[in-house]
């Protein structure tokens, strides 16, 4: 019964219709061996179009500083214990040309809404950073900004943008944040960045506080109607000096099914084996992959900035390590499932 019913889920998702709450809650419910197929179609979706790359970026996280109060987060402007710092923009690019020469050609400039990183800081250093290295892409994670902003950095050289939309049910989407954010104005950012013509990523927490499996049924309901490049899917994680600090953690086996079920409605999308998985579960990286994900982030942040950079608690450093050292591990364990680390900007298949 449980195989029939995941093999029409499979059949039904290739179709692009989404599973329903219902079917949703049955999914989660079933065993591994249940779901095996689930996860191979995604693999073999993922195949299908990336062949069996793995797509590797350079992570850097260029400031704590925030301005909004998001309930989960521990860069949350309330939290009077969180460390700040903004790494100068010289730093910045000294970080990318170490990274360059370790073979990196994405670069991650993510951080909280920090107003000291405008257009007249970060223009200057996108384009610089675009000049002096050939065949790099530059992706920005920096939150809600206006249009004629994401246009300027657009006009830069910026390739991408990530900025996760969290929840696609905006009752939900009030539950996670202050008053003065709205699902509203986020799903306005996302649209403006495609419209622009970013590779443009959304995304969102598994497990969040006060998440239903109707919750989950309008984030895929939304990523198939959105179509992103990118999507960034990660349990929720709490953090010690938040709201939610006594919440539990979001489900490793959720956002796995998750994953899969976005990889096979949105096929040629970049999905990434996140941090956040990574953290909940040692083996999560693989396991990631396993269902479907063809994109890894190692942190090439400086030691003296990565612990302060604390979104939530207990993010793992397993990636400190020399970095060579640590992409030769990682590639030996894809290989053995049949994946390649590769080091190309690995741009989104148009």
């Amino acid at each position: 019964m449980k195989k029939d019913f995941i093999e029409r889920i499979i059949e039904n998702t290739q179709k692009g219709i989404v599973p329903k709450a219902e079917d949703l809650k049955l999914i989660f419910g079933c065993d591994d061996k249940a779901l095996s197929p689930l996860y191979e179609r995604a693999r073999e979706t993922a195949f299908s179009v990336y062949s069996d790359n793995v797509f590797v970026r350079g992570l850097i996280e260029i400031t704590s500083f925030c301005k909004n109060d998001c309930l989960y987060c521990g860069l949350r402007r309330s939290n009077k214990e969180a460390q700040r710092y903004r790494i100068k923009e010289e730093d910045i690019f000294e970080i990318c040309k170490i990274g360059y020469e370790k073979g990196f050609r994405t670069f991650v400039l993510q951080g909280g809404e920090d107003g000291y990183f405008g257009d007249e800081i970060l223009v200057p250093l996108i384009e610089k950073i675009k000049s002096a290295f050939k065949n790099v892409a530059v992706t920005l994670s920096l939150g809600e900004r206006t249009k004629e902003s994401y246009k300027n950095l657009f006009n830069a050289g910026a390739d991408r943008y990530l900025l996760r939309h969290e929840t696609a049910d905006s009752k939900h989407y009030k539950k996670l944040h202050p008053k003065d954010m709205s699902y509203e104005n986020r799903k306005r950012c996302l649209y403006d960045l495609k419209e622009i013509g970013y590779q443009t990523g959304c995304g969102l927490m598994v497990g969040s506080p006060y998440q239903t499996e109707e919750s989950l049924y309008k984030d895929l309901v939304f990523i198939k109607e959105f179509y992103p490049e990118m999507v960034g899917i990660g349990p929720f994680i709490p953090h010690k000096k938040t709201p939610f600090k006594d919440f539990e953690k979001g489900s490793v086996k959720k956002t796995l099914i998750m994953l899969a079920l976005v990889r096979i409605l949105v096929p040629k999308a970049l999905l990434p084996a996140t941090t956040a998985l990574k953290t909940a579960d040692g083996n999560g990286l693989l396991k990631g992959i396993l269902s479907g994900a063809n994109v890894i982030m190692p942190n090439l942040t400086p030691d003296e900035y990565r612990t302060k950079y604390e979104i939530y608690d207990g993010k793992t450093t397993s990636d400190k390590k020399c970095i060579k050292e640590y992409l030769e591990n990682i590639d030996n364990e894809l290989n053995k499932i049949g994946r390649r680390l590769n080091m190309s900007r690995g741009d989104y298949k148009k």
